[in-house]
């Protein structure tokens, strides 16, 4: 595995990390742990999909594997966000957690078009 994949499935582990860690913090309410656990499923399978990915037999293996750990992450950031307009987690507490989703967002697009050729 190259440096670069490395440090990308390091920070992937980090950022699952911090969710678990957010999802342990959040008050035991209904709708904070419904929408945390909702939270918790995509942050943490995006890294077991970019594992899956970097394991993947093909080239169309890698790219479906991809697109699922894009999807997980978009996920991530849509429950982040509702976590933050609920006010269940205030919102300078989850910003570097969504700048960190929105740049492994980044990240993967661009890991996705090139293995398309786009």
């Amino acid at each position: 595995m190259q440096n670069a994949e490395k440090d990308l499935a390091a920070r992937i582990k980090s950022f699952a990390r911090r969710i678990i860690r957010l999802y342990v913090a959040l008050p035991k309410e209904t709708v904070a742990q419904v929408l945390g656990k909702q939270t918790l499923r995509s942050g943490t399978s995006a890294g077991a999909n970019y594992r899956e990915a970097s394991r993947g037999r093909s080239k169309a293996e890698f790219i479906a594997k991809v697109g699922d750990f894009l999807k997980e992450a978009g996920e991530t950031a849509y429950w982040l966000d509702l976590l933050s307009d609920e006010e269940i987690v205030p919102k300078q507490r989850l910003e570097p957690l969504l700048k960190e989703t929105n740049e492994i967002i980044s990240i993967l697009v661009t890991i996705s078009k090139r293995a398309r050729g786009d």
